[in-house]
């Protein structure tokens, strides 16, 4: 898959969180300064909690801004067999139960999965401070790295 098809399915998706986010953090502020959620003593704490709850979503909508402004700026490298593995490749790798996983190493927002449209190919966007990332860094094509608690072994078999 072209990595430029990648970056944009990256900025297609945050973009969407973003504005989902944004939603959610309008509605808990509107939540906490709402008439009817003023305390009539010092236990309700309804106010309270909803302004803790928009502060937390306008938080994460600053992080998912902060993401999409830096994948928009990402300059992608390119990669052979014999390249070793940093920002920007995508990997594929081959389990020893005759599964395949892509792995795409971004510098923000590890565990977000986008889906090739034209393959149907699942691809997972690591950083390189999880520990997959950590595994793969260096490592270049042929060479094997554990995943998971279980230890699979997969057998690295593309670099781009």
């Amino acid at each position: 898959m072209d990595k430029t098809a990648i970056i944009q399915l990256i900025t297609e998706q945050l973009t969407s969180d973003l504005a989902v986010q944004f939603k959610a953090a309008i509605t808990a502020h509107e939540a906490s300064t709402d008439s009817e959620n003023i305390p009539d003593n010092k236990y309700e704490t309804l106010a309270l909690e909803a302004s803790y709850v928009a502060q937390g979503q306008a938080n994460r909508a600053q992080e998912i801004k902060r993401a999409l402004e830096t994948y928009k700026q990402l300059t992608l490298r390119q990669f052979d067999d014999d390249s070793s593995i940093r920002l920007t490749a995508l990997v594929s790798l081959a389990g020893d139960d005759a599964a395949n996983r892509t792995v795409f190493i971004g510098p923000l927002e590890g565990g977000m999965k986008i889906i090739d449209h034209l393959t149907g190919t699942e691809i997972v966007v690591i950083t390189p401070a999880s520990p997959l990332g950590k595994n793969l860094i260096g490592k270049t094509v042929g060479d094997m790295v554990m995943i998971g608690i279980d230890g699979k072994n997969f057998e690295i078999i593309t670099v781009c």
